[in-house]
Protein backbone atom coordinates (compact mmCIF):
# COMPACT_ATOMS: atom_id res chain seq x y z
CA UNK A 1 0.00 0.00 0.00
CA UNK A 2 1.18 3.23 -1.10
CA UNK A 3 2.03 6.05 1.64
CA UNK A 4 1.38 9.52 0.74
CA UNK A 5 1.84 12.89 3.05
CA UNK A 6 0.64 16.20 2.84
CA UNK A 7 2.23 18.71 4.32
CA UNK A 8 0.39 22.47 4.66
CA UNK A 9 1.40 25.62 5.76
CA UNK A 10 -0.02 28.76 6.36
CA UNK A 11 1.21 32.41 5.32
CA UNK A 12 -0.86 35.68 4.74
CA UNK A 13 -0.71 39.10 3.07
CA UNK A 14 -2.29 42.23 2.26
CA UNK A 15 -3.15 43.46 -0.80
CA UNK A 16 -5.48 45.92 -2.81
CA UNK A 17 -7.56 45.04 -6.01
CA UNK A 18 -10.53 45.46 -8.15
CA UNK A 19 -12.15 43.52 -10.70
CA UNK A 20 -12.70 44.69 -13.83
CA UNK A 21 -16.21 43.95 -15.59
CA UNK A 22 -17.71 42.69 -12.01
CA UNK A 23 -21.37 43.80 -11.71
CA UNK A 24 -20.88 45.33 -8.11
CA UNK A 25 -18.73 46.69 -5.28
CA UNK A 26 -15.49 44.56 -6.02
CA UNK A 27 -15.41 46.21 -9.58
CA UNK A 28 -13.89 49.59 -6.91
CA UNK A 29 -10.62 49.58 -5.31
CA UNK A 30 -10.59 47.57 -2.09
CA UNK A 31 -8.40 45.31 -0.13
CA UNK A 32 -7.91 41.95 1.60
CA UNK A 33 -6.30 40.12 3.98
CA UNK A 34 -5.44 37.30 2.32
CA UNK A 35 -4.20 33.68 3.52
CA UNK A 36 -2.80 30.98 1.73
CA UNK A 37 -2.38 27.41 2.76
CA UNK A 38 0.38 25.69 0.94
CA UNK A 39 -0.40 21.73 0.45
CA UNK A 40 2.43 19.66 -0.87
CA UNK A 41 2.77 16.30 -1.11
CA UNK A 42 5.35 13.34 -0.76
CA UNK A 43 5.43 9.41 -0.79
CA UNK A 44 9.09 9.28 0.31
CA UNK A 45 10.63 10.33 3.37
CA UNK A 46 14.32 11.84 3.35
CA UNK A 47 16.83 10.17 5.54
CA UNK A 48 15.91 12.07 8.74
CA UNK A 49 11.86 11.46 8.20
CA UNK A 50 10.60 14.21 6.39
CA UNK A 51 9.36 14.71 3.05
CA UNK A 52 10.21 18.27 3.06
CA UNK A 53 11.16 20.85 5.99
CA UNK A 54 8.29 23.06 6.43
CA UNK A 55 10.75 25.92 6.26
CA UNK A 56 11.55 25.23 2.80
CA UNK A 57 7.76 25.35 1.88
CA UNK A 58 7.41 28.71 3.69
CA UNK A 59 10.74 30.36 2.69
CA UNK A 60 9.67 29.67 -1.42
CA UNK A 61 6.50 30.53 -0.88
CA UNK A 62 7.19 34.00 1.26
CA UNK A 63 9.11 34.74 -2.01
CA UNK A 64 6.28 34.40 -4.34
CA UNK A 65 3.90 36.37 -1.57
CA UNK A 66 6.13 39.14 -1.37
CA UNK A 67 5.70 40.31 -4.71
CA UNK A 68 2.04 40.49 -4.03
CA UNK A 69 2.13 41.93 -0.31
CA UNK A 70 1.10 45.44 0.29
CA UNK A 71 0.42 46.08 -3.42
CA UNK A 72 -1.99 46.51 -5.68
CA UNK A 73 -2.93 43.65 -7.63
CA UNK A 74 -3.68 45.08 -11.27
CA UNK A 75 -0.11 46.53 -12.01
CA UNK A 76 1.37 42.71 -10.95
CA UNK A 77 2.32 41.12 -14.40
CA UNK A 78 0.69 38.12 -13.80
CA UNK A 79 -2.77 40.00 -13.80
CA UNK A 80 -1.49 42.37 -16.44
CA UNK A 81 -4.47 40.55 -18.85
CA UNK A 82 -6.04 38.61 -16.12
CA UNK A 83 -8.68 39.92 -13.03
CA UNK A 84 -6.87 39.76 -9.64
CA UNK A 85 -9.86 37.32 -8.66
CA UNK A 86 -9.09 35.06 -5.87
CA UNK A 87 -9.11 31.44 -8.70
CA UNK A 88 -6.65 33.32 -10.98
CA UNK A 89 -4.32 34.77 -7.57
CA UNK A 90 -4.58 31.15 -6.43
CA UNK A 91 -3.55 29.49 -9.82
CA UNK A 92 -0.70 32.25 -10.48
CA UNK A 93 0.39 30.69 -6.56
CA UNK A 94 0.47 27.80 -7.35
CA UNK A 95 2.07 27.41 -11.01
CA UNK A 96 4.86 29.75 -9.13
CA UNK A 97 5.16 27.52 -6.08
CA UNK A 98 5.58 24.13 -8.71
CA UNK A 99 8.65 25.46 -10.58
CA UNK A 100 10.16 26.43 -7.00
CA UNK A 101 8.62 23.45 -4.78
CA UNK A 102 8.79 20.12 -7.25
CA UNK A 103 10.81 17.58 -6.94
CA UNK A 104 10.91 13.97 -7.74
CA UNK A 105 10.30 13.36 -4.01
CA UNK A 106 8.16 16.48 -3.19
CA UNK A 107 4.75 17.47 -5.54
CA UNK A 108 2.52 20.51 -4.99
CA UNK A 109 -0.75 19.18 -4.61
CA UNK A 110 -3.07 22.68 -3.59
CA UNK A 111 -3.31 26.25 -3.04
CA UNK A 112 -6.47 27.51 -0.75
CA UNK A 113 -6.91 31.07 -0.99
CA UNK A 114 -8.51 32.79 1.68
CA UNK A 115 -9.69 36.36 0.59
CA UNK A 116 -11.74 36.88 4.07
CA UNK A 117 -12.94 33.91 6.98
CA UNK A 118 -15.71 33.06 5.40
CA UNK A 119 -14.63 32.93 1.40
CA UNK A 120 -11.89 30.67 -0.14
CA UNK A 121 -10.62 29.03 -3.39
CA UNK A 122 -8.87 26.02 -3.88
CA UNK A 123 -6.71 25.40 -6.60
CA UNK A 124 -4.97 21.92 -7.69
CA UNK A 125 -3.62 20.38 -10.49
CA UNK A 126 -5.00 16.71 -11.52
CA UNK A 127 -4.47 14.46 -14.30
CA UNK A 128 -7.49 12.97 -13.36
Amino acid sequence: MAQTYFLNTLLEFASAHRLHGYPGDCANLHGHNWKVEVTVKGQQLNDIGMVMDFKAIKREAKAIIDELDHTYLNDHPAFKTANPTAENIARFLYQSLVERIESDQVRMHRITLWENDRNSVIYQETDD
